[in-house]
């Protein structure tokens, strides 16, 4: 297993970039019939022996993983906002592009395609797949790290983004002891008519607690356009408040002056302050 003792990597000329300390597990997901890529990171003085370490889980890994992972190491250098933890980045299927394969693996529900182009020539759009996925996740993606790394599988944060944001409601109403905290930042609760918030209305009428932290994230110009992403998380979050539930706390952030694609690294920094606080250090 890899050390974060070691030397920086040493970037060759001609070559793609790499993350030092960093590592990628191609995992087959038998179920669905294509393969998924695992990026893990691991802090600096990561060493094989020594009290488990909280774990953040990121969708979209290919512009989140090295963003957190950088944030992480700048913001918690001091010590004193961040715990060390390891990072892992879900990929998207392997061959498919970013678009046709969160469309898929991070919607709850079929929804119509009309007027709707694939970005892969020959395959026609989908959605609908975030259940087997997140059952991809629960089978294979949490064991390995668990396996593999001084993990402490009981503090583990899901972090997602739009899609990913959906993906994060749709777990939390599935299976919410999946994660312990969830950072769900710009969902896309407009989704298939507002789905998520008839299942929402049928989960908190059957069912007693819903044990988790969530952290909901929206930037404030998000309320404009055909969607008011704002009122919507307003509306999703009040809605769980209200149901009092003895084990669930949540939180709600609207990041002035941010919209849908620049909120993300105010988000985060402030996120893993409240996921991974510095106080989670064990000496």
């Amino acid at each position: 297993m890899m050390s974060s003792m070691a030397a920086p990597v040493v970037q060759r000329d001609g070559q793609p970039y790499q993350l030092g300390n960093t590592s990628v597990t191609t995992i087959r997901a038998k179920s669905l019939n294509r393969d998924y890529q695992v990026f893990v990171s691991l802090p600096a003085g990561y060493a094989d022996t020594g009290p488990p370490l909280p774990v953040v889980f990121v969708t979209d890994a290919d512009y989140a993983f090295p963003l957190v992972r950088a944030i992480a190491a700048r913001v918690g250098s001091d010590k004193k906002s961040i715990a060390p933890f390891i990072l892992v980045g879900l990929s998207y299927a392997v061959g498919d592009t970013p678009e046709y394969s969160r469309r898929r693996d991070y919607t709850p529900t079929l929804r119509p395609t009309d007027g709707l182009s694939s970005d892969m020539p020959g395959r026609p759009v989908l959605f609908g797949e975030a259940e087997a996925y997140r059952r991809f996740l629960a089978s294979d993606v949490l064991p390995l790290i668990a396996a593999r790394y001084r993990a402490d599988m009981t503090r583990t944060t899901f972090v997602g983004h739009s899609y990913g944001g959906l993906l994060g409601a749709h777990i939390v109403l599935t299976s919410p002891s999946m994660f312990s905290k969830y950072v769900i930042s710009s969902p896309s609760l407009w989704y298939d008519d507002d789905v998520m918030f008839s299942r929402q209305k049928k989960f908190v009428a059957s069912n007693s607690d819903l044990g988790a932290d969530i952290f909901f994230s929206v930037g404030a110009l998000e309320s404009a356009g055909d969607a008011d992403m704002v009122a919507d998380l307003k509306k999703f979050d009040r809605a769980f408040k209200a149901r009092r539930y003895p084990h669930l706390t949540t939180q709600l952030h609207v990041w002035n002056g941010r919209d849908h694609l620049d909120v993300f690294p105010d988000m985060i920094t402030a996120a893993l302050k409240w996921a991974v606080p510095a106080t989670l250090v064990k000496h």
